[in-house]
């Protein structure tokens, strides 16, 4: 630059270029057609990373969800909850690996299983039928919808539990279904035979003990059955569903105290376990221990106060004590509350005899007699019957079911299953 001369600018442009470098010499279109690119790429970059940035977001402020786990991982923590004991959630974490994988037949059955295992049979059943459809040539459905029907149908789940040993007749829970359902139709030697081989095949299985203990019971053994139910629950002591039928043969054989002693271990594991509270009520009713059973009886509809059998239990108590208007009480709630245990329609038609309430007597006696075969309830209605037609006015020519004259009402059952 020669000296003295001067840089002349245009002061009709800008100072700084608005071209970028790269770009310079570039037709324009090309510069558009770039930064168009660009400018797309960036949104789709938010687009498909919008959950992840969100969620980044989220758990820097400490509010994010939590991440959706797989199928398998919803079964792993069924697993661990099956064991701890908890069989409600390990339920509920099986629903979701089911969601998930409607046809996996793993998930299937173990689903099926915690069905069974909350008594929900007529749920489980279904679930059996689904498994065998996607998997017809897996055992596992066969079983699980054997296991489904062999209290409530044994004539389904024997043929179904057969066709599933025509593809492995070494499946041990295939053995366990029909031991229990050759029982319910009466044909004990061969529960017996059936329970038999479900141990020997899988002496590790809380279920084939448990199932061997039915045989067992219906032929008047109960001290083996005593020691299949306890090496069910030596298997897992976590769960309590062992722990109630091992106290049930404990009182068959007239050893409460032995029966209260599992009701509280099965609190130790659950502390609000509403059923082991009624049979510790009816364990302590059944020896004359009145008072004491009332409280447990109490403490059982704290924990759940729409608990049908616990009010059934409460209301025999009250009726015992000839508190008959809250026995009254207590019969509605266990109606109410959908139970159909026949002590809460024939004792509370004595009741309300023993009231002077003819009526209701009348009426709630008669309706009773629809919910029981029972000879020996069928013959307390009828004494209650024929007391009403020769104490009460109005009711001196009403025909009886049977021809019993008036005696004294027997003494109300106490006690429980």
């Amino acid at each position: 630059m020669k000296p003295n001369q001067k840089i002349k600018r245009n002061y009709n442009k800008p100072f700084f270029s608005n071209r970028k470098r790269g770009l310079s010499g570039a037709p324009l279109f090309l510069t558009g057609l770039l930064v168009g690119v660009m400018a797309m790429g960036a949104m789709l970059l938010l687009t498909t990373q919008y959950d992840q940035m969100q969620y980044v977001a989220l758990d820097a402020l400490g509010i994010a969800p939590t991440p959706t786990l797989y199928a398998s991982q919803h079964a792993q923590l069924g697993v661990e909850l099956y064991q701890s004991g908890d069989v409600q959630t390990a339920l509920d974490e099986f629903e979701l690996a089911v969601l998930q994988r409607p046809e996996d037949i793993n998930y299937l059955y173990e689903y099926g299983k915690l069905l069974i295992e909350l008594d929900r049979y007529e749920e489980a059943a279904p679930i059996g039928d689904r498994a065998i459809e996607v998997a017809p040539n897996d055992v596992r459905g066969y079983a699980l919808k054997a296991r489904a029907l062999m209290w409530s149908d044994p004539g389904t789940a024997i043929p179904t539990a057969v066709s599933g040993l025509e593809i492995d007749p070494n499946y041990a829970p295939l053995h366990a279904a029909l031991s229990v359902a050759y029982t319910n139709i009466g044909r004990y030697a061969e529960g017996l035979q059936r329970g038999i081989a479900a141990v020997d095949l899988d002496p590790l299985d809380a279920f084939t003990h448990r199932a061997y203990s039915i045989p067992l019971i219906y032929t008047g053994r109960n001290s083996q059955a005593i020691e299949q139910l306890e090496e069910a629950v030596n298997i897992n002591p976590n769960l309590t569903a062992p722990y109630f039928e091992l106290a049930a043969q404990y009182r068959a054989i007239d050893f409460p105290e032995m029966a209260v002693g599992v009701y509280r271990r099965v609190l130790t594991i659950d502390a609000d376990n509403a059923k082991a509270y009624l049979r510790l009520c009816e364990t302590y009713a059944s020896v004359g221990e009145f008072i004491v059973a009332s409280g447990f009886c109490e403490t059982a509809l704290e924990i759940d106060p729409q608990y049908g059998s616990a009010w059934r239990m409460l209301g025999q108590l009250q009726y015992n004590r000839r508190n008959y208007e809250s026995a009254i009480d207590s019969f509605n709630n266990c109606i109410n509350f959908g139970s159909d245990e026949i002590e809460c329609y024939y004792i509370r038609g004595l009741a309300h005899y023993f009231l002077g309430q003819c009526d209701d007597a009348w009426v709630v006696l008669q309706d009773s007699l629809n919910y029981t075969s029972q000879e020996q309830i069928v013959e307390a209605i009828n004494i209650g019957l024929g007391n009403v037609t020769v104490r009460c006015p109005g009711y001196e020519n009403q025909a009886l079911p049977t021809a019993i004259p008036p005696t004294p009402i027997p003494p109300t059952p106490i006690g429980g299953i």
